[in-house]
């Protein structure tokens, strides 16, 4: 569009100065000096766009010849203006006017006053020749007005291309957020997979390996189908908490209280261990995030627990404060655990438990701390109301 554009504003030029170019040398001669300066003028304005037709089409042509454009400027502004007071080729102004015009709005702001004062002497000079008072007071104004209407239009494409870059900068912006967004999302699905297969299949490696040691050491074949049964329920909620999961991606999770309350139950079904499930404060709406992330502390907790304190009662207290939701459970480690005895919290991962839930505790504005408590062991999620 841009060529398109500038082909046409050289056709203009062109068709112009051969209009002028006719109606001067039609006209009768004034006199030797005063055809020789239109001729000059002629001269100057057509050597001046064959120059510049190039360089404004072909960007290489731009560079080459950009230096010269000045001072092809400057030498079409003085004998034009020169030619504007003559009988013979008053129509030169027009041509001085688009030399002034393009030193204002091309060239630098110098190089502009530069064209234009000596468009003004060289009309000055020959108003001094015999030019009457009118053309020396007329074409200057004229020169100055241009220049002026000049360095507006370059303010005007000036603040075009910066409307344009910021445009472009914008675009690029929104495209790196959007990149951003998405590996945001897929590890947010990586991190909940990776939740679930932990919770599912370390609940499910527990189960069979008190098979294993049942069938071993004991060769009580009911308890063992017993266990392989439980096994079974445990690897079919794995596959509901999967579907669970995908719900949750989609911001679709239950009540807080009512999740952490079945895990309860669950556990304590499972596992055989007394869960004592609280809660203080006054109930609300939380972030999926935010619930999300302390169901699988929950969970986590739960599985750790059965693993270190197995039949151990546990404790699990869920506190609504006024400036922090909170999440407490605190398993008892068991007459016979030692008194420097830390259960590490990992998961069939091998490493992930603890590090897993303060990271992803984190990314929702929490903290995790766990340690021991007394004969017990407490693990406490806060998240900031």
């Amino acid at each position: 569009m841009k060529i398109v554009l500038r082909v046409a504003n050289m056709a203009v030029r062109a068709a112009l100065l051969v209009i002028v170019a006719y109606i001067s040398f039609t006209r009768p001669w004034p006199g030797a000096w005063r055809f020789g300066v239109v001729v000059a003028a002629a001269t100057a304005a057509t050597v001046q766009l064959l120059l510049w037709v190039p360089a404004d089409l072909a960007t290489r042509a731009r560079l080459r010849y950009a230096f010269l454009l000045p001072y092809a400027l400057a030498a079409v502004t003085i004998t034009c203006s020169m030619a504007a007071g003559t009988s013979m080729g008053g129509e030169f102004e027009i041509q001085a006017v688009l030399a002034a015009l393009t030193a204002a709005s091309d060239t630098s702001l110098a190089a502009g006053l530069t064209v234009v004062a000596l468009g003004i002497l060289a009309c000055e000079v020959m108003g001094l020749l015999g030019t009457g008072a009118t053309s020396t007071l007329e074409h200057p104004a004229i020169l100055i007005v241009t220049w002026l209407v000049g360095r507006d239009l370059l303010a005007r494409q000036v603040k075009a291309d910066q409307s344009a870059a910021l445009l472009a900068k914008a675009d690029q912006l929104r495209a790196e957020q959007a990149k951003v967004a998405a590996l945001d999302e897929r590890a947010r699905i990586a991190r909940e997979i990776h939740d679930v297969l932990a919770h599912s299949l370390g609940a499910l490696g527990l189960q069979l390996q008190a098979a294993q040691a049942v069938l071993t050491t004991q060769h009580d074949d009911a308890r063992v189908v017993e266990l392989l049964a439980q096994a079974r329920r445990l690897a079919t909620d794995g596959l509901h908490e999967t579907r669970r999961a995908v719900y949750a991606l989609r911001g679709e999770t239950r009540p807080l209280t009512d999740g952490l309350a079945k895990l309860s139950a669950e556990h304590q079904r499972r596992h055989g261990a007394r869960v004592n499930f609280e809660v203080s404060g006054e109930p609300r709406s939380l972030p999926p995030d935010v619930g999300l992330a302390l169901t699988r502390t929950a969970q986590e907790a739960l599985v750790n627990t059965a693993k270190h304190a197995p039949h151990q009662p546990v404790d699990m207290h869920l506190d609504y404060a006024d400036a922090h939701t909170s999440l407490a459970v605190t398993n008892h480690l068991g007459e016979d655990a030692p008194g420097d005895h830390e259960p590490e919290l990992v998961t069939v991962d091998g490493g992930y438990g603890l590090a897993g839930m303060r990271e992803r505790l984190l990314l929702v504005g929490g903290t995790l701390s766990a340690g021991r408590n007394g004969r017990g062991w407490t693990v406490v999620a806060r998240i900031p109301r």
